[in-house]
């Protein structure tokens, strides 16, 4: 009988074949809707500030961006532009996601990505000794160091969130 390896997704091994420690965190995906992250944090008990999205963007000058903030936080585009050399950053549209990175929306991993592109990860994760973020498809999270998050995507921790009021 096969091995099923449904469950594997190319961010996880990635992560094993660097022999990085790493949990998954499985929960059942609903569609994808407003404030999933949020919803996602509920779900899995991981506390929102721990769990990290994972967001795509593009830069003027320096083309296609990866952030990863807290899911209770937006990205400050403005912020954004200044750590990454760029005048003006804009979010992909949706439709460019499976193209551009190999993951679907809802399921985008700063691991594992067809490129490697520029990551900035928000400066809080720094804080904690792991962190959340997606595991490369829906229904799936990673818990995993920061540290081992900025070896695998060589990103920079950044704050690239906006203020909230």
């Amino acid at each position: 009988m096969a091995k099923d390896k449904k469950n594997v997704t190319n961010a996880m091994r990635m992560l094993q074949a660097a022999k990085i420690n790493f949990e998954t965190v499985e929960y059942e995906a609903d569609e994808v809707g407003e404030h999933f992250g949020e919803k996602i944090a509920e779900m899995t008990g991981i506390p929102a500030e721990k769990s990290f999205k994972t967001l795509v963007a593009r830069g003027d000058k320096t083309g296609i961006l990866v952030i990863c903030i807290p899911v209770n936080h937006e990205v400050d585009l403005k912020k954004l532009a200044r750590v990454s050399g760029n005048k003006k950053v804009e979010m992909i549209h949706v439709k460019e996601l499976l193209g551009l990175t190999g993951y679907i929306r809802g399921g985008v991993s700063p691991i594992g990505m067809k490129k490697k592109y520029p990551t900035y990860v928000h400066e809080s994760a720094k804080a904690f000794e792991t962190v959340a973020i997606s595991g490369g498809k829906c229904g799936c999270t990673l818990i995993l160091s920061p540290k081992d998050v900025q070896k695998m995507t060589e990103c920079e921790f950044k704050n690239i969130i906006k203020e909230q009021e």
